[in-house]
């Protein structure tokens, strides 16, 4: 099964393109102008083991908040279309990711239905030039376009950068574990309704 998608995604405030093969290698190719957001999404390419190239032209000169949650919603997208059917995946994911103080825990689940809930006190209002309320945007364009359920808690941390990266991390580790192939279940959608 050929689990790749590209999605392109124009709106007056941005230009987005991504493409997203789920059975990669944890390679990327990042340009969305925001230095660490580039770094996040970084981590969720190579520790979703998923290859990732996402370009982005936005409106920077206003705020990220439009480019960063445009490429949620485009990453969403492409997910969306990449794991088709959800036949033989697992469906379920979890993961908790330490960094020196911090620690996150996320838990996904490959259900149909979008929803978000965040629990991520973030010590600092940015994080070199990201604005770190645009986490929220970026994984509330994702679970929306994804039709995944994402529960996301920073259980500790003090210093801003760590929590991010713990978060993105552990969002990539737990994306990997639902969306590999259960060979018990191999050809089979994971609900009793039938449907995802």
């Amino acid at each position: 099964m050929n689990r790749t998608a590209e999605v392109e995604r124009k709106t007056a405030e941005t230009h987005i393109t991504v493409k997203v093969n789920l059975d990669g290698n944890g390679k990327s190719s990042l340009h969305t102008g925001i230095g660490f957001f580039d770094h996040m999404l970084d981590q969720i390419a190579r520790h979703a083991m998923l290859d990732l190239d996402v370009r982005a032209v936005g409106d920077l000169h206003v705020d990220g908040h439009h480019t960063v949650e445009d490429v949620g919603i485009a990453l969403g997208q492409a997910v969306h279309q990449a794991v088709g059917d959800k036949k033989g995946i697992r469906r379920y994911g979890h993961a908790y990711v330490p960094l020196d103080e911090a620690l996150s825990r996320v838990v996904v689940d490959f259900s149909g239905r979008p929803g978000l809930v965040m629990n991520l006190p973030f010590k600092s209002g940015m994080i070199g030039t990201f604005d770190s309320q645009l986490t929220h945007e970026f994984f509330q364009g994702f679970v929306n376009h994804a039709f995944v359920t994402l529960h996301i808690d920073n259980l500790r941390g003090e210093n801003a950068h760590h929590q991010a990266e713990t978060v993105f991390k552990a969002f990539a580790r737990a994306l990997r574990s639902a969306l590999e192939p259960d060979p018990r279940s191999a050809g089979t959608i994971p609900s009793t309704k039938g449907t995802l």
